[in-house]
């Protein structure tokens, strides 16, 4: 039974270039909402990074926003953050230095020595990672090595889960164990640091911030900082999680064989299963494997670097008429765009590695093609060719985990891709499965707060709170445009191995 009646859960999604808040009652519903964009500094190549201060700051403004139009009754609220950022604080929860983001690269040599030292294969069965630039620990020992005096006044080194968590008022350093598990540096199988892992990068584990499970309650929120914000004094704090699995909760994926599919700038397939996939698929594929947000589930995902910002940069670039024609519409440009599209599958096939190839190869020295051009060739063909090539590469990704023993039987779509039904029906074609799109599409958002009224019992478990969730509409596969598809896929799934020596020293 769903508690509450008029309690509101506030949800919080904190990602790489922006911030959003949203208030929900207990049935789900949305009751205030904003949001704040930011960016990313690079000052020097293989650099990313952010002051995680004016992140707090961009926090604050979300929160006081959304409940200023919901009302200041919430009674929880918790986090969705971006993977592998890394922050060195001191006892005050300052900054002592601008934020590692996942996409931070300057830890090369350190990824080299975890390979060197444990080997690949020992570090993913151990950890569920394989060794990455990207890796939090991979960070910590960056700043170790690179800037000792500063490591040594670092009181901890958190992610962005922890540090708002702090700055919020929680009275312990707590970190959510899918982030935890997403570092490297904890053991999947003992869910807690890996200390000979840590002694051996001569790394303390006092240096990070305990784990707890997701749903977890970490305190109040400070007194102070709620009147500032404009929220309930009262208001509990609760452990979230990593943005993909708090996503996957806003969008039910709370058992197996269900996937969540979001489709922005790149695109992800992320699924859950019951017992860790450690297998030699699972890690030649380069699957991660860490802690669902859901108790006693474990999660994973697949990556193409280049989703939706490889249609965007063909219509930026070659699609100049159907720009102004889209604006004297006063239509989306690329919804001009998809009504021009022939039912019938491409002359063409795009190989989309236009920032390298993704999971399951993660080929960087690749590099993308159009095949099939003609004279007769049109702009909406290879238009069509690239949102197909999306697909195809999806479909690539589930067979590829298919073989990992991870089925999926329906896919639930978020992002700006989700608001195309041609690209939907498109995708269920090719895939040959449902595809669904969701009523509420902050599904990062309401994941958390889902976290926030488990943690509170709003929600006996995360699993109960599943009712709340609604899909707004399916799109079915075509079985004879499903079949037009295989035939074509089976060329496309042959083109990697073919082009690759051409692809890599073009």
């Amino acid at each position: 039974m769903i508690k509450g009646g008029c309690t509101l859960l506030l949800g919080i999604d904190i990602g790489t270039t922006g911030v959003k808040a949203a208030v929900f009652d207990s049935s789900g519903e949305r009751k205030g909402y904003a949001f704040r964009e930011y960016g990313v500094s690079c000052p020097r190549h293989g650099y990313a990074e952010q002051d995680a201060e004016e992140i707090w700051n961009y926090t604050k403004a979300v929160i006081r926003e959304s409940c200023a139009e919901s009302g200041p009754r919430v009674t929880a609220l918790s986090l969705s953050v971006q993977g592998d950022a890394a922050i060195p604080l001191d006892k005050d929860w300052n900054p002592l230095a601008y934020a590692q983001l996942g996409m931070d690269y300057r830890g090369t040599e350190e990824a080299r020595w975890f390979t060197d030292t444990f080997g690949d294969e020992e570090l993913f069965y151990r950890t569920g990672m394989r060794p990455h630039p990207m890796n939090f620990l991979v960070k910590v020992l960056w700043f170790k090595n690179h800037q000792p005096e500063l490591y040594k006044k670092t009181y901890k080194f958190t992610t962005y889960a922890d540090f708002i968590l702090g700055k919020l008022g929680t009275g312990i350093a707590v970190i959510d164990e899918t982030m935890a598990s997403r570092t490297m540096a904890f053991n999947l199988k003992e869910k807690t640091w890996d200390r000979e892992l840590l002694g051996a990068c001569g790394i303390p584990a006092g240096k990070l911030s305990a784990p707890v499970p997701s749903g977890t309650r970490t305190g109040k929120i400070d007194p102070g900082t709620a009147r500032e914000l404009g929220i309930n004094p009262d208001a509990i704090l609760v452990a979230g999680g990593h943005d993909q699995t708090c996503a996957a909760v806003g969008a039910g994926i709370m058992e197996e064989n269900l996937a969540l599919d979001s489709h922005g700038t790149a695109e992800v397939i992320s699924t859950a299963f019951r017992t860790p996939k450690l297998e030699r698929t699972m890690f030649e594929s380069y699957y991660p494997c860490y802690l669902h947000a859901v108790p006693d589930m474990y999660f994973t995902f697949s990556l193409n670097h280049t989703g939706g910002v490889l249609l965007k940069w063909f219509v930026e670039n070659f699609c100049h008429q159907d720009i102004l024609s889209a604006r004297a519409r006063s239509e989306q440009v690329y919804t001009y765009v998809f009504d021009h599209f022939s039912e019938k599958p491409s002359p063409l096939i795009v190989l989309p590695y236009f920032n390298g190839s993704g999971t399951p190869t993660c080929n960087l020295d690749l590099k993308g093609a159009f095949l099939g051009l003609t004279l007769s060739t049109s702009r909406y063909d290879i238009a069509k060719a690239i949102v197909e090539s999306l697909s195809y590469e999806l479909k690539v990704n589930l067979e590829t985990m298919r073989k990992a023993g991870i089925h999926i039987r329906e896919l639930r779509s978020v992002g700006g891709g989700a608001r195309s039904p041609v690209g939907l029906q498109n995708k269920a074609d090719i895939l040959g499965i449902p595809v669904s799109t969701l009523k509420i599409r902050e599904a990062a958002c309401l994941g958390a707060a889902i976290l926030a009224g488990a943690g509170t019992g709003v929600y006996d478990t995360v699993q109960q709170a599943a009712s709340v969730i609604k899909t707004d509409r399916t799109f079915f596969p075509d079985p004879g445009a499903h079949d037009a598809y295989f035939e074509k896929y089976s060329i496309y799934s042959k083109l990697y191995d073919i082009m690759k020596p051409f692809l890599e020293t073009i």
